[in-house]
């Protein structure tokens, strides 16, 4: 499995994607509402590798300064080619993301056993929220036509996690109030 450090939303900002997921649902659409894992939540992905060591939890809080951090949760974006695509919402990439994203892989760096996945990488990451995962070709005009999947939700980030893939666990990071 993988570990990944991914940011989290305000209550605001949780609840508006968690509508959209619905609305996506309500259409008959596969969204991450049907995942019924109490971990999982609204988040953008910053670092993605295959392990981290449990020490990249206290090293990382010493970006929780750049918390509280607003942002727009924008355009729809397509991943994947084949018969199957994620849906997600790409997160505008703003002089502070992207600053916060370079702090969170510099500090994370020295805690994995190998490289980040390469799209996670300072110039290669697109930050974005995940809607809807295996949306079929035939799909994708219902999904796109959903108001809120092209609707700008204003949130704020104000935590930061740990997922430890491989344990299928959360590790909170820090929020900031």
């Amino acid at each position: 499995m993988v570990h990944s450090v991914e940011l989290l939303f305000d209550a605001a900002g949780d609840a508006a994607v968690r509508a959209v997921w619905d609305e996506l649902a309500e259409a008959g659409i596969r969204s991450l509402a049907a995942h019924p894992s109490p971990t999982n939540r609204p988040h953008v992905t910053v670092t993605v590798t295959r392990h981290l060591h449990d020490g990249v939890d206290e090293a990382l809080t010493a970006v929780l300064d750049r918390l509280p951090l607003d942002c727009v949760i924008g355009a729809p974006l397509l991943f994947g080619a084949g018969p199957v695509t994620t849906l997600a919402r790409l997160v505008v990439p703003s002089a502070q993301l992207m600053a916060l994203h370079a702090d969170v892989h510099r500090v994370s760096l020295p805690h994995m056993t190998e490289a980040p996945l390469p799209h996670a990488d300072p110039g290669q990451w697109t930050p974005h929220v995940t809607l809807a995962r295996r949306v079929r070709p035939e799909q994708l005009a219902t999904a796109v036509g959903v108001s809120g999947v092209t609707r700008s939700i204003g949130a704020t980030v104000v935590g930061l996690r740990h997922w430890d893939g491989d344990a299928k666990v959360v590790h909170p990071i820090g929020v900031s109030s």
